[in-house]
């Protein structure tokens, strides 16, 4: 008997050995597998929509800091140019009085006893100048030059046989230019 006991016992595990996996422990292996695989895919969706949201963010972030350097440079850029035309509107009203100093220099005082005051007036006069042009008031040269719309004010055309058609002929009125800009266009005449 003890024979076919060790036979059996034998045959019983050759049967273990040849025989297949039961189909509950293949499917639960399949299903386990499934579900990482699941998981792995949802996981790369996620990291993948986390990615994206990452990097709108940071092109956000870098649209402001730009728009930022935009206006810092514009602020400072009008910053400066303020600083450089503040003087404008003073400089400006101040114009007439240098009008009107040159044309009381133009007038010649007919007593010796007016010579002095004269002489003082000019002196004003270009003390007057000298602050304006320190500013950086400069008068235009107008007489002999092209017509220039920019800096020119045309009152009249006149005839002339001394310049060609669109030279100014005459300047009714000093035009002036502060730094690089016009401060007052000249009134001239123009030749036709």
């Amino acid at each position: 008997m003890k024979k076919e006991q060790v036979q059996d016992a034998n045959e019983f595990k050759d049967d273990l050995i040849n025989e297949e996996p039961e189909a509950d422990v293949a499917s639960e292996t399949n299903s386990f597998t499934e579900e990482v695989s699941e998981g792995a895919s949802d996981t790369g969706a996620e990291v993948k929509r986390l990615q994206d949201l990452a990097d709108e963010y940071q092109g956000r972030a870098l649209r402001a800091q730009a728009d930022f350097d935009n206006f810092r440079r514009r602020t400072q850029k009008e910053k400066e140019e303020l600083a450089q035309y503040a003087t404008s509107k003073l400089v400006t009203e101040l114009l007439s009085v240098l009008d009107n100093f040159e044309r009381a220099l133009v007038t010649t005082p007919s007593s010796t006893e007016s010579e002095a005051f004269v002489k003082g007036v000019n002196m004003i006069f270009r003390q007057l100048d000298g602050v304006l042009k320190s500013e950086g008031l400069t008068a235009m040269e107008t007489v002999g030059q092209p017509f220039n719309p920019e800096y020119h004010q045309a009152i009249m055309q006149v005839e002339s046989e001394e310049y060609e058609e669109g030279i100014v002929t005459e300047e009714v009125q000093k035009g002036y230019l502060l730094k690089d800009r016009v401060l007052r266009p000249a009134m001239v005449k123009v030749s036709m």
